[in-house]
């Protein structure tokens, strides 16, 4: 094989075309076109989304100044370095909502409306993964200290997540127990089940109710969707795993005491870091915990839950906690940025530059359940386009925004809790940020979720 003469480059359909009985290897320097200086071969785009439960301690967590030569506040200290590569973003919301615990993370990446007879739909990141998946091993990859995910399929159905970091591993990087031929034989017996019962469960819909047949849909969507799931890993499994140094290794393939959340937080990250440099997958979602049952932090002497310190009542030990807590969460999401932009992609960039990072939460003040004003910061993605360095406030858009009362000491004072309550800019809504986030990542859409227009970054 002559490598100078690029004989060996394959075009991108008739890989596709052939995906069922080519090998696809890793991203490789000799991949990359000779005359690269003249067409330079394309990055994978990638998004990462965690969710922080039960919003923040507001007062010492919200940036009262707009525009490039804003000041960091006490909670977000720990982003100061990556300046350059973040946007915090204040006074966005999600209508839909209302308030409630389950709703605000159900909600957050779908912008749905969550009424008692209300489906949810589908989640800014599995929009993404009909775009990617085709380039990819697996769709997505769903991470939570939970059981639920923070991802929705098309039909409302909530995908499930991982939580054992050593199980993460495995699922993305360890060949089948047993070998491949007896977890093909274990895939296609689960293949068709849905199909091989599917008379028999049409002929039983005819004499249900109308409730029962919304439940009965529900259930049928979930198992068609683990059916397609089943058969895209039977489609991979002669496509060689990457291989893992064993550096990486050592660092990932582990499983962390509840008692040690940082060292679980960032292995979690390094997960992914090393899931979208092996473009396994261009997808995540991490979950840290949900509404009522994100755990404590001993190592920094929390030993509440997220949720007790949320509705602190006023309590000022509590609300010191729930501010150590918050820039806790923080640091993480900052050693994930700093992990993202030491990593090589291809062309030799950081992974950070074609990885857009969205932080935040579903409340902004859990005490009220206040879902107003949502805590977010974007980092990442300035190789899609985005163009970081300031604090983008869309409560100064508002027709009822008076500005931030802040005291002699500089601090805001408790009027700023009337902005976690309700939003003063009804325009703003969270979703034109998830319009501009999958427009970015190549999805074709003018509309997401309750979306009134795509935001500029």
């Amino acid at each position: 094989m002559n490598y100078l003469s690029q004989s060996w480059l394959i075009d991108r359909r008739h890989a596709l075309r052939a995906m069922g009985s080519c090998i696809s290897l890793p991203f490789l320097e000799c991949m990359v076109p000779l005359r690269a200086s003249e067409k330079t071969t394309e990055s994978p785009r990638r998004s990462a989304f965690i969710y922080l439960a039960n919003g923040v301690h507001s007062l010492n967590y919200q940036i009262t100044t707009p525009g490039k030569d804003y000041q960091f506040s006490r909670s977000l200290k720990p982003l100061e370095k990556h300046r350059d590569v973040i946007t915090p973003i204040s006074g966005l919301h999600h209508p839909g909502a209302l308030g409630h615990h389950h709703n605000c993370i159900s909600v957050w990446l779908t912008g749905g409306k969550l009424g008692p007879s209300d489906r949810n739909t589908i989640s800014v990141d599995q929009k993404m993964a009909q775009v990617t998946a085709q380039h990819t091993r697996y769709p997505s990859m769903e991470i939570a200290l939970t059981q639920g995910s923070l991802a929705w399929t098309a039909d409302g159905v909530q995908l499930p997540a991982l939580r054992r970091c050593s199980e993460i591993f495995g699922s993305l990087f360890e060949e089948p127990k047993g070998g491949k031929e007896a977890q093909r034989k274990a895939l296609r017996r689960k293949a068709s089940v849905l199909d091989d019962n599917l008379a028999e469960v049409r002929q039983l819909e005819k004499s249900m109710g109308n409730a029962d047949k919304g439940r009965l849909d529900q259930y049928l969507t979930s198992v068609r969707e683990a059916e397609i799931r089943t058969r895209r890993a039977d489609a991979w499994l002669d496509t060689p795993l990457p291989t893992i140094s064993p550096a990486d290794r050592s660092r990932t393939d582990r499983d962390i005491p509840k008692t040690q959340a940082g060292e679980y937080f960032r292995t979690v990250y390094d997960l992914m870091v090393l899931a979208f440099q092996t473009d396994v997958t261009r997808v995540a979602t991490f979950s840290l915990g949900g509404e009522g049952d994100a755990f404590s932090i001993p190592e920094i002497g929390i030993t509440e839950s997220r949720h007790q310190l949320s509705h602190h009542g006023g309590d000022a030990g509590y609300m010191e906690k729930l501010t150590n807590y918050d820039t806790f969460a923080i640091e993480q999401y900052s050693y994930f940025l700093t992990r993202l932009a030491e990593t090589k992609d291809l062309n030799g960039k950081s992974l950070l530059g074609t990885t857009m990072a969205l932080f935040g939460s579903g409340m902004c003040y859990g005490h009220s359940h206040g879902n107003a004003n949502l805590p977010l910061v974007l980092g990442g993605g300035s190789d899609l386009g985005l163009k970081h360095g300031s604090h983008l406030d869309f409560n100064r858009e508002g027709t009822n925004f008076d500005g931030y009362a802040v005291g002699e000491d500089g601090t805001i004072s408790t009027s700023h809790y009337q902005l976690c309550s309700r939003p003063v800019n009804s325009d703003a809504h969270m979703s034109n940020l998830l319009l501009l986030m999958a427009q970015r990542m190549g999805v074709e859409t003018d509309q997401f979720g309750d979306s009134n227009k795509s935001i500029v970054i």
